[in-house]
């Protein structure tokens, strides 16, 4: 059984997308949906360019070990698409280069 690695080739931590919620009106034009993960080295081409851009800001800070305080209304490391129809929630994990989570 194939173990997916946990760093990058350039043995950054992984950083995975997963959507944990929507909360505008409207379902996404992408096509995503709540449960959907991502993981941002491999992935990224799926993913809603709108999405990416807002993200990626918080993306970089983490992969390079800053911090970003949790969001209050999900607990986590968070942010949404823009799209004002859609607003999906997206949670960002860190898989740190020694597996833990």
């Amino acid at each position: 059984m194939h173990k997916p690695k946990n760093t990058t080739s350039r043995g950054r931590p992984r950083i995975v997308l997963t959507l944990i919620e929507r909360r505008g009106p409207h379902g996404c034009h992408r096509g995503h949906k709540v449960g959907d993960t991502f993981d941002f080295d491999t992935e990224r081409g799926a993913l809603c360019p709108m999405a990416l851009h807002s993200g990626f800001p918080h993306i970089d800070i983490l992969r390079y070990g800053g911090t970003i305080p949790p969001c209050t209304s999900t607990g986590c490391v968070a942010f949404c698409c823009p799209d004002p129809d859609v607003v999906n929630v997206f949670r960002i994990d860190v898989v740190p280069s020694d597996g833990s989570a």
